[in-house]
C-alpha cells in the first residue's frame, strides 16, 4: 500500500496517541516514501543509511508534528535537512581525504554526481545565496567566516541561506 497524505496524517495522529500498530504502519509507509525521495538524490549504496537517519529523526521529532497541518511537507522538510547534512558530510569527508593524503586519490563518481546535481540546483539561485549555502552548509564555515569571505553582513548571510534553501526545496519538490 502506498498511503496518501490523509492516511499518513491519521497514522501519525494515532501514533502520537500511543497506537503501536499505527506507528509501525506509518514507519513502513514513510520508509517507502523516503526510498523514492532519495532514489535520485543519492547513490544507491547511501540510500539505506539516509532513510534510517530520517526515520530516526521522525521518531525523535514525532511530538513536534501538528495534526492540524499536512504530514508530507513535515516529512519532506526533515528528509531535505537530513539530505543536506548528508551532502555536507560527504563533501567534508572528501575534503579531508584530499588534505590528509599527498598521493593522488581516485575520484569518487558518487561525489562527483552529487556535486554536479548540486551545481545544477545552484544555477537557479542568485550568486549570493548559492555562495552563502556553499560556504556555511557545505564547506562548514561559520556565519561570521562566511560574512568575512563574502563581504555580506552576518544577517544577510543568514537570510541568503534561508531563502536559498527554501527556493532549492521548492525546486526539488516541483521536480518530483
Amino acid at each position: 500500500m502506498i498511503a496518501e497524505e490523509a492516511t499518513l496524517a491519521r497514522l501519525m495522529a494515532a501514533a502520537q496517541k500511543g497506537d503501536k500498530f499505527a506507528y509501525n504502519v506509518l514507519l513502513s509507509e514513510v520508509s517507502m516514501w523516503l526510498e523514492r525521495y532519495f532514489r535520485k538524490r543519492v547513490p544507491p549504496h547511501q540510500q539505506d543509511d539516509l532513510v534510517q537517519d530520517v526515520l530516526m529523526a521522525v521518531h525523535n521529532k514525532r511530538a513536534t508534528y501538528d495534526v492540524a497541518r499536512p504530514f508530507l511537507p513535515w516529512l519532506a522538510a526533515i528528509a531535505r535537512y537530513r539530505w543536506v547534512d548528508h551532502l555536507r558530510k560527504v563533501y567534508k569527508h572528501e575534503s579531508d581525504l584530499l588534505e590528509d593524503n599527498d598521493a593522488s586519490v581516485d575520484s569518487d563518481e558518487d561525489v562527483v554526481e552529487a556535486r554536479v546535481s548540486l551545481e545544477r540546483l545552484f544555477i537557479h539561485l542568485p550568486d549570493a545565496q548559492a555562495e552563502a549555502i556553499e560556504l556555511v552548509k557545505i564547506e562548514g564555515h561559520s556565519i561570521r567566516e562566511a560574512s568575512e569571505m563574502t563581504g555580506q553582513s552576518e544577517s544577510l548571510v543568514k537570510v541568503n541561506i534561508h531563502r536559498g534553501l527554501k527556493k532549492l526545496a521548492a525546486i526539488v519538490e516541483k521536480a518530483e
